[in-house]
């Protein structure tokens, strides 16, 4: 099937030199080129495109404008391009929160070494990205808490969380004896037993991970009981941005990890970007290891390497989750975890702007609990002693 896509950029050849690129594939059909934001609205409601790329430094009306008045009108996956700086992380959050599901640095040299590669990650991303649920996104995110703000009273009541079986894999199908992994983890979920002591919470995501990290942190109190560490699929330039801006919306403390950084209660420790983050152990002193960035791992930082090294330190007093992503980073480190006797919580399909990391963990058999986005943040601060 072939994917239309509406190119959005105020530079002819930016447009001109994307378009042969993803025309090139014989996968992707490029429907049409806007020169701004209000013209990309416009062209989004006439062509209704399956991908939009787009910039955000645009004349009469900018890309993260755009993105709103496109999620309002007909929501449709949005691939943003930026640039890798400071300032290019904190509008690209922006553009995040505001509705697109993921970003691209706008220098192709940054995105690739050679014209094959870089064919090959843009397309990629853009096939990814249709598969995505913008809608996902649609939720209004926690309001800014101050750090001094009451702690949320736990939820008296929940729903069975809404992980859904898969129709299209032979798991799935009426004539197999067992149910799916996934649909069994669900009827795990439903049988929640009191809250229990960990040692440390780890959270691991990639696309759609800044908003749904954003969203789960923001219900936690100051007084959370547990360390948390943080790996997000997020380049180097864009991660100190990230924890600060996280910082200044959670009740909790957010910054971006240091080498020998101690795990302590109501502290969360974001992995830094092109890195990767291990958690030692020593003489009941738990301290954070950053390790340059391995060629050889598809992700820096990459979420089985820290949930690995928590399953060595914290056997069987971990608590993982899963949130929204491509691929199946982290699949391999809570498999350690669960080896250990730790806890898994993964998101449901239906929250999730890519159900690729969560559900790899799912079908697995590896979750305790699916759960919805919403009731991720809820759910750890009535179930985390």
């Amino acid at each position: 099937m072939t994917v239309s896509v509406l190119v959005v950029d105020d530079s002819g050849f930016f447009r001109k030199r994307l378009t042969e690129i993803l025309t090139a594939s014989g996968q992707i059909k490029v429907v049409g080129a806007a020169t701004n934001g209000r013209e990309g609205v416009e062209l989004a409601e006439k062509l209704r495109p399956d991908v939009i790329t787009m910039d955000y430094e645009m004349p009469i009306m900018d890309g993260i404008s755009a993105v709103r008045e496109i999620m309002k009108r007909h929501p449709v996956p949005v691939l943003m391009f930026s640039s890798l700086t400071y300032e290019g992380a904190r509008v690209t959050l922006d553009a995040l929160e505001a509705g697109a599901v993921d970003f691209l640095p706008k220098n192709f040299e940054e995105i690739a070494r050679d014209s094959s590669q870089l064919q090959k990650i843009l397309i990629g991303r853009i096939l990814d990205v249709a598969g995505s649920s913008p809608g996902a996104k649609a939720a209004p995110a926690a309001p800014p808490a101050t750090k001094s703000a009451a702690a949320p009273a736990p939820r008296q009541e929940r729903g069975i969380p809404r992980g859904r079986p898969r129709t299209d894999t032979p798991a799935a199908r009426p004539t197999q004896p067992e149910p799916p992994a996934e649909e069994e983890s669900s009827r795990r979920a439903t049988r929640r037993g009191p809250a229990r002591h960990y040692n440390v919470v780890g959270i691991g995501t990639s696309t759609g991970g800044p908003v749904a990290l954003q969203k789960v942190l923001t219900a936690l109190p100051a007084s959370f009981p547990a360390p948390i560490v943080l790996v997000q699929h997020m380049p180097a330039s864009f991660t100190p941005a990230f924890a600060e801006r996280l910082n200044k919306l959670c009740r909790i403390e957010v910054r971006q990890a240091e080498d020998g950084d101690v795990l302590r209660p109501g502290l969360a420790l974001l992995a830094p970007g092109g890195r990767q983050m291990m958690i030692e152990n020593r003489s009941g002193q738990a301290r954070v290891r950053i390790l340059p960035g391995d060629d050889r791992l598809n992700y820096k930082p990459c979420v089985d390497v820290t949930f690995g090294s928590l399953a060595r330190s914290f056997p069987g007093k971990t608590l993982g989750v899963i949130l929204t992503g491509m691929g199946s980073d982290g699949k391999e480190g809570c498999r350690l975890m669960k080896q250990g006797g730790s806890v898994i919580w993964s998101q449901d399909e239906k929250s999730s702007v890519i159900y690729g990391m969560p559900m790899a963990v799912a079908r697995a058999g590896l979750s305790d609990e699916v759960l919805a986005l919403n009731d991720i943040g809820p759910r750890l601060v009535e179930g985390v002693s």
